[in-house]
């Protein structure tokens, strides 16, 4: 038996799924619509991915944007983001032996997702991974969305363990941001950005491409190191 407990939190888009691309295009076409010419894809997977979408919103299109109408824009985006992806949406390599591995070390398994309430059903159905985690939470179950580390520190404390012996995994730089101010390691996946965007955070214990080559048992080891180095 272990001594104490472990979780791994899994962000849900660009982790679980690589399927970022899908909503940026999604973004794009809206912004299109409201006279927003010429978004950079890219632009929204650094800077915004991963943040609830008033605050996208409120980032890209109008920083005075009202609640209402933010819920209503967020609303057609995500229409639209799961009309085109329907057929699109795969789990990433690896993912599903990685989280049988997890759970069968006795590692808590966890989701918190920018994504709302209609998303995240959509794509954890998809997945079909939605028995194999004790707890999900979404930008719509906390006050601030990430960068703000609420999302990480409901889903430890659904899951009763604390935030240090907790790995997240993050595939954009708001959700590291995320995981550092939560007091959280981070393992970051490249599907959003490259390598060496993540060299400013100092809680990335590990980098991967995908989950086909992943060890929970190493990973908890790794944390136990980042953790001695710190103190």
């Amino acid at each position: 038996m272990r001594e104490k407990s472990y979780a791994f939190i899994f962000d849900m888009d660009g982790v679980l799924t690589d399927n970022m691309a899908f909503h940026a295009q999604s973004w794009i076409e809206l912004f299109r619509d409201y006279g927003l010419e010429g978004l950079d894809p890219q632009r929204y997977l650094v800077e915004t991915a991963g943040m609830k979408g008033h605050d996208v919103l409120r980032y890209f299109l109008n920083p005075d944007i009202g609640a209402a109408e933010a819920d209503r824009l967020t609303e057609l985006k995500d229409f639209l983001y799961r009309v085109n992806s329907r057929n699109l949406i795969k789990p990433m390599p690896g993912l599903h032996r990685f989280l049988e591995l997890a759970g069968n070390a006795g590692i808590k398994l966890g989701v918190g997702t920018g994504s709302g309430a209609k998303n995240t059903t959509y794509v954890l159905g998809l997945l079909e991974a939605e028995h194999l985690f004790q707890a999900v939470v979404g930008a719509h179950q906390v006050a601030q969305g990430k960068p703000a580390p609420d999302i990480f520190l409901r889903a430890a404390e659904l899951l009763g363990v604390a935030p240090q012996h907790c790995i997240v995994f993050e595939d954009a730089l708001p959700g590291v941001e995320a995981a550092s101010r939560a007091g959280m390691s981070c393992v970051a996946l490249t599907t959003t950005n490259n390598r060496d965007a993540f060299e400013i955070f100092d809680n990335v214990i590990d980098i991967i491409d995908d989950f086909r080559h992943a060890d929970p048992s190493a990973l908890v080891g790794r944390l136990h190191e980042s953790r001695t180095a710190i103190l």
